[in-house]
């Protein structure tokens, strides 16, 4: 086998994947190195599990709801096992395509863990590489922070491989892991707690959305507790006591922390091939993902810069396009305008500038909002409800953002997120005939904006 290529790649997740398979394409010698398992955090322990969780989530409601249009659903029961299960195996199927997409694009796997030895040279266990040119994409992990008992607490990959689902959780954080996990956690029966030190979670996204989703979640009975910290975790029986800044208690049967992540370079670089690192621990790039380390690149968490599964894929392909590609991509990668979802209960689906943002940028804006009961909900007594936003520069009339928390929002968000990416005024959205009746008609039928200044 040889071990001299165009490329070295040492992380097999969403972007290392897409970096290495694209730069065979262009040609390149390629081989990516991979100590855990393919498809990084997204597909193994994030995006993808996650959401198969989110869907069974929501099936209690639909089982209430059902009972309003006439089906009598009785008796219904829950496995945990069996949902558990049937997601690892759909992973397994993932893991296995990842493979084989790298295999038919000529793209030589070593499992195993790598190290950057210096310029050019890379280790796998006990075997030496050389490479032209070699990328970091080993992504993130997850922090927990220290503190008396922290050994105790649970982190957010281990939700998708518990024995049993527990009855009391505490989820301790406030960004939208920590949201995701508590909605998901309390649609499949749990007692469900969310601690977070802050005022309002979901912090950088729009106020009004962050309000909003806490009310809903208050509403589903939800406790969250915020402007609150835990101080320790102490075993008590078969328990898990937390306690809190205040000196309250509380017992439950697991604690989940979900207070950030950080770059995954735990025993990465050999001493003296360290490239510089940013101040949250971070590898420093420039505009063109390239280290303090000539020849040495990094993309996707492990550079902290935007924290998306896509975001990875779209930096590898450039990557892979300006190394190798007869034709280069643009000057630099463009992260404006990038939609993202949040899939707490309710989904939020958001792109383009908060309020707070746009009102730093903008002189003046208009702000048009809708809450509404979707349709679905109205033959019972169901009280589910959506809030949609719309963010408008006041002096071009151009859409700044697009906010919307509520039952398909993510869809929703997807399909307006080109036309705010190709400029669109509120003048476009006015102009375009809804579609009726759906939730996402409210965005071209707003016509009462408030006039806010800076």
């Amino acid at each position: 086998m040889t071990t001299e290529f165009d490329l070295v790649v040492i992380g097999a997740g969403s972007g290392g994947v897409r970096a290495a398979r694209m730069a065979a394409s262009h040609g390149a010698r390629v081989a990516i190195i991979e100590e855990r398992f393919f498809g990084g955090t997204c597909v193994n322990v994030g995006c993808v599990p996650k959401k198969l969780f989110s869907y069974g989530s929501h099936f209690p409601q639909e089982f209430a709801l059902a009972e309003d249009f006439g089906f009598s659903v009785q008796g219904w029961s829950f496995d945990w096992a069996t949902l558990r299960d049937n997601k690892s195996r759909e992973i397994e199927r993932l893991n296995g395509i990842y493979q084989r997409i790298l295999d038919q694009a000529g793209v030589t796997v070593f499992e195993g863990h790598g190290k950057v030895l210096g310029q050019g040279r890379v280790a796998v266990d006990d075997q030496e590489l050389s490479a032209a040119n070699i990328l970091i994409a080993t992504g993130g992990k997850p922090y927990v922070p220290e503190f008396p008992g922290c050994e105790l607490a649970r982190i957010s990959d281990d939700l998708f491989y518990l024995e049993t689902l527990p009855e009391r959780v505490a989820v301790v954080g406030g960004g939208y892991i920590a949201t995701e996990f508590a909605g998901i956690l309390h649609g499949l029966g749990c007692q469900v707690t969310q601690v977070y030190r802050g005022d309002l979670f979901l912090r950088g996204f729009d106020g009004d959305i962050r309000q909003f989703v806490a009310e809903q979640m208050r509403g589903q009975e939800v406790d969250l507790k915020f402007n609150s910290d835990v101080t320790r975790l102490d075993r008590v029986g078969s328990g898990k006591q937390v306690t809190y800044q205040d000196g309250s208690q509380q017992t439950f049967d697991e604690v989940f922390y979900a207070t950030g992540r950080v770059p995954k370079l735990d025993g990465l670089f050999a001493d003296g091939a360290t490239p510089t690192l940013t101040e949250k621990g971070a590898i420093k790039v420039d505009d063109g993902f390239a280290t303090s380390i000539p020849c040495l690149y990094a993309l996707g968490d492990v550079i902290d810069r935007v924290q998306l599964t896509p975001v990875a894929l779209a930096e590898g392909m450039w990557l892979a396009a300006q190394l190798f590609g007869e034709s280069k991509p643009q000057a630099t990668m463009d992260y404006r305008n990038i939609a993202t979802a949040v899939f707490s209960h309710p989904n939020i689906g958001t792109v383009g500038l908060s309020q707070e943002e746009a009102l730093q940028q903008a002189s003046a804006i208009r702000v048009y909002k809708s809450g509404f009961r979707p349709m679905r909900y109205t033959l019972g007594d169901k009280q589910e409800r959506s809030f949609i936003k719309l963010i408008v520069d006041d002096e071009t009339d151009k859409v700044l953002g697009l906010h919307m928390a509520g039952e398909d929002a993510a869809e929703i968000t997807q399909g307006f997120a080109v036309a705010i990416k190709m400029g669109a005024s509120k003048a476009d959205f006015d102009a375009t005939v809804g579609i009726h009746p759906t939730a996402a008609e409210e965005l071209v039928t707003m016509r009462q904006g408030e006039r806010i200044t800076a």
